[in-house]
């Protein structure tokens, strides 16, 4: 499951800053640093009645150059309201330190096309420590205004790395079924070559290949369905070299005709053996694997078409 990060309020001083300056986002890949200020608290537009959306960050971190997805609750914190109209830029505050960083621009990305979205900012994280974002953002119809959210860069998370080796998992394939996919897939229009290879087998023939973890029927993000469909749809014009491994993340048995859990004593779903040796936090997640077993890109949630094409680009070397 996603594990959003609480919102805390932001020091009133860099909050009045961020939003004084009077600086507008805009999709410009320039970084710009809201300046610090002694402006008091109450001189902040919207100080009284608290920031109209609340971030909520979808991602973990660990230091070094990070994905930062986030999306956008309306002020009650239970409706998205991310919009491809909304112009967001992040600066990030540093452990023990009191001023924003330079701000960076996040970019706006359909999660479920039409229905809800998510962004992306592309950053890094030198160090471990409790930090802050300082979102800047302005929609067509409000002030532009500034709210800080304080969060953890961990020493070290547990998911694979890019640049590291591949564990050499297991997954059923549809030799093991007899070419029934019902059998070991949640999708229900799987893509057959997505069924072809485990990851062990790909590792050893030296195939590139991306692998998703994804279960469209048991997925606690209820993002797993989409990005398998995108991934899906990106994989017929990847480079044929490329295969396409989709494993369900959770433990399940084929009965009365379908695939149910099997959930622990608890009725807590349980996870596959694989979501451990590459230790994904949520789902889905999309790593890229090159022909040498080596982790290429590494992708929480959702995934850009662009991002796609290079890791498609990274891992067959052209």
């Amino acid at each position: 499951m996603r594990r959003p990060v609480l919102l805390l309020a932001a020091t009133a001083l860099l909050a009045a800053a961020c939003v004084s300056s009077g600086r507008s986002p805009g999709p410009s890949p320039a970084a710009t640093t809201p300046p610090a200020s002694t402006a008091p608290a109450a001189s902040a537009p919207g100080a009284a009645t608290g920031p109209s959306v609340i971030p909520n960050i979808i991602t973990k971190f660990e230091p070094g150059p990070a994905r930062f997805v986030f999306a956008f609750l309306d002020a009650s914190g239970t409706t998205p309201v991310s919009d491809p109209d909304r112009t967001v830029q992040v600066a990030f505050v540093s452990p023990g330190a009191t001023d924003p960083g330079p701000a960076v621009p996040a970019e706006f990305v359909w999660a479920i096309e039409g229905s809800r979205g998510e962004y992306i900012a592309r950053t890094e994280f030198p160090t471990a420590g409790t930090w802050k974002a300082i979102f800047v953002t302005q929609s067509p119809t409000t002030t532009q205004e500034a709210i800080g959210v304080s969060f953890d860069v961990l020493d070290q998370l547990p998911t694979v790395d890019i640049g590291s080796p591949a564990p050499a998992t297991d997954n059923p394939t549809a030799a093991d079924v007899g070419g029934d996919l019902s059998q070991i897939s949640t999708d229900t229009s799987p893509d057959p070559a997505f069924y072809q290879l485990s990851v062990a087998d790909a590792i050893a023939q030296g195939t590139p290949f991306m692998l998703i973890f994804a279960t469209p029927a048991f997925c606690q993000s209820a993002q797993c369905g989409p990005t398998l469909q995108h991934l899906k749809q990106a994989a017929a014009a990847a480079p044929p070299d490329i295969a396409f491994i989709n494993v369900e993340p959770y433990q399940l048995t084929y009965t009365e005709g379908r695939l149910q859990p099997v959930v622990d004593a608890n009725n807590q779903l349980q996870s596959v053996p694989a979501v451990d040796r590459w230790g994904i936090l949520s789902e889905p997640w999309i790593f890229a694997v090159d022909g040498k077993g080596i982790v290429r890109g590494s992708f929480e949630g959702i995934v850009t078409d662009s991002e796609l094409r290079d890791a498609f680009a990274a891992i067959t070397g052209t």
